[in-house]
């Protein structure tokens, strides 16, 4: 991203009413794709499918433009994917002042509100329309399931968003709480699921020419809808561990159960007649921006993990050190601040190929989800020890890496290590203490093997930055870098680090609209800043 503009954030809150745009401004001349359009392509109910399935995570072709890429950027790389850990940054963006430095950017916040929330609105209600006047109620299924997929990330960064009125045609929607968001995911999905799931005994293919993720298998849709049951129930489960412990179970008992193989894995690659790209190659390779952030180096380097080189290429930089047999690494703390595009630019590089996949979901995930449930005495089918290496296993699988070195891998006694970088400059002298003594191999005191359980889900959820930033926040695992240079005004506590994204008010507002959003910061454990943990994130990590 070699310019942030600034554009006006009308759309911002779209469905929710947080600005002094008009419900029919907003509603027909920016985001929907009207009838007309549809029925010129020829695809009615197929095109807002694939474009929900794009929002998701915000993915483009070949063929698009950079804007699509540079609103990922804004919207979660420069925040999600360098608070999770995995990045550094080889920039210095508003001179030094901006969200990878705890300064949060009002446009940059702006944009992850409306690519997370708002944009999802206007196709999640054509294809509910669309499934009402086609009386195929699958289709609704499919699109309550995509809906989930994007706004969990919403709620998880900014707290409560509106969701139980949302898309109704009204100028203020109410926001909910965060607990109650959650109870209507839940609620949601079962529903979605039971649909899904009547799909898959008949052998339907649901949407399948439109279908970028799955060919329309309902089979797998039915068990990514439980896999992401699973997930968002072990998100409350520090808060509400009965209610996650029940949906938990549901999602593992429900008859196609959830995905255990890299067949189920959710991703954007290339379907629906289009091929994707990934954006972090973009910010790696033509940008030169996103490098190794230090804390990959820290675990990755101290296992001598071989993933190492599937997550990472060698640095070429002179004083890069050796990591294992895997060659010289250099990386890059959280919050560093570069003189000038170059100043890091030969430190390790992403190892992400224009078409690699954009994962919502894989299995090793999954595995290390029940193994946590498990170890929380819930029935995952299996026990926690089997499931965390058949997570560790899988994630080998899912890189490519050769299944022979697991056991050297998880029976090792390396540890994580500590991490330096000193430079003149720009003036650098970052030092970073062994950031834990735990191995790999499992065993220890619950707290010792939960550790474990969530490095190795860490380390195998690169580089999805949201998923992991969200864990972070709610288990304290793994340990990672404080932040080099906080610019908060100590409204963030460096040693925490940041818990959620303020929400966005550059736009012009009516008082209903000021009224609606401060009952919305009511709902929250303390002020509308980087600071205050969202409602599950509840140990003080």
């Amino acid at each position: 991203m070699k310019h942030i503009t600034f554009k006006s954030l009308c759309l911002l809150f779209a469905a929710s009413a947080l600005t002094a745009c008009s419900f029919e401004e907003v509603n027909t001349n920016q985001q929907e794709i009207t009838d007309k359009e549809l029925l010129t392509d020829g695809l009615y109910a197929g095109a807002p499918l694939t474009a929900l399935q794009k929002q998701v995570t915000p993915v483009g072709t070949i063929n698009d433009k950079t804007e699509i890429i540079n609103n990922y950027q804004r919207a979660y790389h420069l925040s999600a994917d360098v608070y999770s850990g995995y990045f550094g940054e080889n920039n210095n963006w508003v001179g030094g002042r901006n969200n990878t430095t705890y300064s949060l950017v009002e446009d940059w916040i702006s944009t992850s509100f409306r690519e997370s929330y708002s944009k999802v609105i206007p196709l999640w209600k054509e294809l509910k329309r669309k499934s009402k006047d086609s009386n195929r109620p699958e289709l609704f299924a499919l699109a309550q399931i995509l809906k989930i997929s994007a706004w969990h990330k919403a709620t998880d960064m900014f707290g409560p968003i509106p969701y139980k009125e949302a898309g109704e045609d009204k100028l203020v929607v109410p926001f909910d709480s965060q607990k109650d968001v959650y109870q209507y995911f839940f609620d949601d999905l079962n529903e979605a699921i039971a649909i899904m799931a009547k799909q898959a005994d008949q052998g339907i293919k649901v949407m399948q020419e439109y279908d970028a993720v799955y060919g329309g298998d309902a089979v797998k849709w039915t068990r990514y809808a439980n896999s992401l049951m699973l997930r968002l129930a072990m998100r409350i489960s520090n808060i509400d561990e009965a209610k996650a412990k029940k949906y938990a179970e549901m999602a593992i008992k429900n008859p196609y159960s959830v995905m255990q193989n890299m067949d189920d894995e959710a991703k954007m690659e290339k379907g629906a007649g289009l091929v994707f790209v990934n954006n972090i190659e973009t910010f790696a390779n033509q940008y030169g921006e996103a490098r190794m952030g230090s804390a990959m180096y820290a675990y990755m380097g101290g296992y001598e993990d071989p993933r190492l080189p599937a997550y990472f290429q060698q640095s070429s930089w002179s004083k890069a050190q050796p990591l294992g047999t895997y060659g010289k690494y250099a990386a890059l703390p959280p919050g560093t601040i570069s003189k000038n595009n170059d100043t890091y630019k030969s430190f390790s590089v992403p190892n992400i190929a224009k078409n690699s996949p954009t994962y919502w979901m894989r299995a090793s995930e999954v595995y290390f989800l029940r193994a946590e449930g498990a170890l929380r005495h819930w029935d995952m089918g299996d026990t926690d020890e089997n499931l965390y290496y058949k997570g560790i296993l899988m994630s080998f699988k899912e890189n490519g890496v050769d299944e022979g070195k697991i056991n050297d891998y998880i029976y090792s006694d390396k540890q994580p290590i500590g991490f330096e970088l000193e430079m003149l400059d720009p003036y650098i002298d970052a030092h970073y203490k062994q950031p834990t003594t735990a191995t790999v191999e499992y065993g220890g005191n619950q707290n010792r093997k939960m550790e474990k359980i969530m490095i190795q889900k860490w380390i195998a959820l690169y580089p999805n930055g949201m998923e992991a930033w969200s864990e972070v926040r709610r288990t304290g695992y793994p340990k990672l870098h404080r932040v080099y240079k906080n610019r908060s005004n100590g409204l963030i506590d460096s040693q925490k680090g940041i818990r959620r994204l303020q929400y966005p008010t550059q736009a012009s507002s009516s008082k209903e609209d000021l009224e609606n959003l401060e009952k919305a910061r009511q709902m929250l454990k303390g002020p509308d800043n980087g600071g205050t943990p969202l409602w599950w994130d509840c140990l003080n990590n």
